[in-house]
């Protein structure tokens, strides 16, 4: 069985590849992370734990037997022989073992996949560099289209317009259709300063756009102080560095913060040591974040030590500053919250230590490892699944809100599938595995009368598993974090308008402006005043 103790320090591929994504072919995503994927062509899910191995090294579970029976073995190779010697053209060896690799993963769960070359060396490049492009996560549908999941924050995509939900059918004035995500992945990615037009449909409309690519250098945290003295934190993605970012950013707060806001909405998710860390920045030392449990009842746990949440042997939280574990906290969270942004969201919720607000989060709970053929091939294989402290699993459930807030006054704006709307994902566990220690709901309806009284229909509860339906998810899309300084969020301006189905506007706004109701709606909760029921 593999896990991530088994990492080979002397493989290329292996510095940053405990990846939680969102789904990534990127995890996203990590929104997001389907095939899901990101213009770096990253194949990580949102909670994904990304291990580079190669496979020979992968301990079996004792009691498996994981021999070929020669029966089987001998009709694979009758088969291998017919096509090379009958089929009435002749077909490449390597593209035959390709694609019944591609067959054996094809019956797992959408994020058990073959990777490869370009995409297994893309693994590293996404994880570690920058590059060129628009700024967009994508996923592939169950019907091939390719729709975008969400742009990155103040990427060239962004700024054009782009939403999420926003289906791409044509690129430089050329249908997509029948293209693969890969191969839509290349048309998307170039040399910064060169354009691309791109044509997307939005409800019944078609908008053409003409975008000039960029570099993209992904922000992952951001921050500013709010009115009442409530301190607003943004983490977009979890990368190599944000655990540095984020404790840069509360010792920028020259006083000490009444409350805190932590923005987790839209992250598809990332590294697994940065949710460990950014967790670790809000509970106290040695405490449980995350374990996963898999097949072979072996569980590996991450706790508040820098062992679990470092990259280079130095404690990142190290300076952080005392009352970011003492303070009244609220987490923001939404259908694009996926994987380690649950892990965060659930670990702070188990502990009491922050109350989780917005809506049901994405649902990505599984963990995959990379296993390398060699060296310029893997296999990205579901292993494991993931749980909150109390024994939450988050697989095709997501994380329940405390209190219940649409994206906006007048109801939901992001129009994403979530992680059980994937054709033949991962069920959750079974119901005899999560009798012990659930967060109670009777305490949630307690929550929620805090709220409103006729609101409490909305507020916490165990997720019911979703009937899969045809489609897919996040992407996350894990670029260079940015380099050493404190960015802070300036109010920004509304970029789109988008009709509901009931035929009202909604606005397109940014997440810590001010008009981000999901916002204002925790800071009166921060300040005691009474909550908006959703209607």
């Amino acid at each position: 069985m593999l896990y991530i103790s088994k990492l080979l320090a002397n493989h290329k591929y292996a510095k940053s590849m405990m990846a939680l994504g969102c789904s990534m072919l990127l995890l996203g995503g990590s929104i997001a992370q389907p095939v899901v994927a990101s213009e770096t062509e990253l194949t990580q899910v949102e909670s994904v734990v990304e291990v580079v191995e190669p496979i020979n090294t992968i301990d079996a579970v004792p009691e498996i037997d994981t021999r070929l029976p020669y029966e089987e073995l001998r009709r694979f190779a009758s088969v291998f022989a017919a096509i090379k010697n009958r089929y009435v053209e002749p077909v490449d060896n390597a593209k035959l073992v390709d694609a019944a690799i591609n067959g054996m993963l094809d019956d797992l769960d959408p994020h058990s996949t073959y990777l490869n070359e370009e995409a297994f060396a893309n693994l590293q490049e996404a994880t570690e560099g920058s590059f060129g492009g628009l700024g967009i996560e994508i996923n592939e549908t169950s019907n091939k289209e390719i729709e975008i999941i969400s742009p990155i924050e103040d990427s060239p995509a962004a700024r054009a317009g782009i939403l999420p939900g926003d289906v791409i059918v044509k690129i430089d004035g050329e249908s997509i259709k029948s293209t693969t995500l890969n191969e839509v992945v290349k048309k998307l990615r170039g040399k910064p300063g060169t354009s691309i037009e791109l044509s997307v449909r939005r409800g019944e409309e078609v908008l053409d756009l003409t975008i000039e690519r960029d570099m993209i250098k992904v922000q992952s945290v951001r921050s500013k102080m709010l009115e009442n003295d409530i301190a607003y934190v943004r983490v977009s993605q979890f990368q190599e560095r944000t655990v540095e970012e984020l404790v840069k950013n509360l010792r920028a707060f020259k006083n000490k913060p009444k409350a805190l806001v932590l923005d987790l909405r839209n992250d598809p998710g990332g590294l697994l040591n940065a949710a460990v860390g950014v967790a670790g920045a809000f509970i106290e030392p040695e405490k449980l974040v995350v374990y996963t449990k898999s097949r072979g009842e072996v569980n590996l746990r991450y706790r508040v030590v820098p062992s679990d949440y470092s990259l280079n042997h130095r404690d990142p939280l190290k300076g952080l500053p005392s009352w970011s574990r003492e303070i009244p906290m609220v987490v923001l969270i939404n259908i694009g919250s996926a994987s380690a942004s649950e892990i965060v969201a659930g670990a702070l919720q188990d502990y009491e230590r922050a109350t989780i607000m917005g809506n049901r989060s994405f649902g990505k709970g599984s963990v995959q490892v990379v296993l390398a053929l060699g060296d310029d091939t893997g296999v990205k294989l579901t292993v494991a699944r993931y749980y909150t402290p109390k024994d939450r699993s988050i697989q095709a459930r997501g994380i329940e809100p405390d209190i219940v807030v649409t994206d906006t006054a007048d109801g939901d704006f992001f129009n994403i599938r979530r992680e059980a709307d994937l054709s033949d994902h991962l069920s959750s566990e079974s119901a005899s595995e999560v009798t012990e220690n659930l967060i109670d709901d009777a305490e949630s309806a307690d929550k929620a009368n805090q709220v409103d009284e006729s609101d409490k229909d909305n507020e916490t509860k165990q997720s019911e598993s979703v009937d899969a339906s045809a489609s897919t998810a996040v992407a996350d899309s894990e670029a260079d974090v940015v380099e050493d300084g404190i960015i802070i969020i300036e109010e920004a301006e509304k970029i789109e308008s988008e009709t509901a189905e009931d035929g009202s506007s909604f606005e397109m706004y940014t997440f810590g402006s001010d008009e981000d109701y999901q916002l204002q709606q925790a800071v009166k909760y921060l300040i005691g005043e009474h909550l908006e029921p959703n209607e």
